[in-house]
């Protein structure tokens, strides 16, 4: 109903104090801008000046409208102005936090891929805010968050970018290594071995063991995917990987195995501040993500 160049307009009416000046000031003949000025108000049903009124004087209505105006036109001046920078790569850094270990190795072609398409940006990749990397995002550490456990909230948006599956790996040699899929109780009291991530925080856990009551024994951690992986051969535990790191263990003997008849598939999504000035960056990476994402899923079906 009411459009920005309406409120535009009332600001030049308030600036210039006449229908001749602020003609001048839109860029308008005087007519046209009469005649906008009575299209407003037959929407409004109601005039928004008193006529010949010298100075200018606005109506109860015409100053409702001239306050919305001052509230609006700069929040609106000020987003044209940071889209602006974002697109003709003013800001042209792009901070990553991933909550995901696994993810950095397939990560590296995106990384690859997305030079080519912005190559004066920065691109920061880094784990450090692993186990704080929303609140990282929400105070400007981070620009973009991969997480699988998006936290509620107005200032951060999560773009759905695929989902992928979570496998028990073990030994060849295990028990379970033969299942055609396990339960929650086959799981009991397996020592379990994990990147450094508390027990809680685990996908085995959170959406697997603790829904059924059930509680793994000794939890061991390493920092490398080819390490646990070693471990794994090694009888020395189970693991719970997504499929695209099963595919680091050739040469090892392991099974993978599916968790649940159903398997245990998990979302990865973009997480991003809704007010971000790089926006058009962040859209890219996160567009080749999702494609990389879709590959990956093509390779381990």
């Amino acid at each position: 109903m009411i459009e920005l160049r309406h409120l535009r307009t009332l600001m030049a009416l308030k600036e210039s104090g006449s229908l001749a000046g602020a003609a001048k000031k839109r860029f308008v003949t005087q007519s046209a801008l009469s005649h906008q000025i009575k299209e407003l108000e037959t929407r409004i049903n109601s005039a928004i000046f008193v006529r010949k009124s010298k100075p200018l004087t606005f109506t109860h209505e015409g100053a409702r409208l001239l306050n919305l105006a001052e509230e609006i036109l700069p929040k609106v001046i000020a987003t044209e102005s940071d889209l602006k920078r974002g697109l003709e790569g003013e800001s042209q850094q792009l901070k990553l936090g991933i909550e995901c270990h696994s993810c950095f190795r397939w990560l590296m072609p995106v990384i690859e891929q997305f030079k080519q398409h912005a190559p004066e940006a920065q691109v920061d990749i880094s784990s450090r805010h692993l186990f704080d990397s929303l609140n990282a995002l929400q105070t400007g550490g981070l620009d973009i968050v991969l997480t699988s456990d998006p936290v509620p909230g107005h200032s951060v948006a999560y773009q759905h970018l695929f989902d992928f599956e979570v496998k028990l790996v073990t030994s060849s040699e295990h028990p379970l290594a033969k299942k055609a899929y396990v339960t929650p109780p086959d799981l009991a009291k397996e020592t379990v071995i994990s990147y450094p991530v508390p027990l809680a925080r685990l996908d085995i856990y959170k959406h697997f063991l603790e829904p059924a009551g059930v509680e793994p024994g000794e939890q061991k951690q390493c920092d490398l995917t080819s390490m646990l992986l070693q471990r794994v051969a090694c009888n020395d535990g189970v693991a719970t990987l997504p499929t695209w790191s099963i595919r680091e263990s050739q040469g090892l003997s392991l099974a993978a195995v599916k968790l649940g008849a159903e398997g245990l598939k998990r979302p990865l999504f973009g997480a991003y501040r809704r007010d971000a000035t790089n926006a058009n960056l962040i859209q890219k990476w996160l567009e080749l993500v999702a494609s990389e994402g879709l590959a990956l899923q093509r390779i381990n079906q």
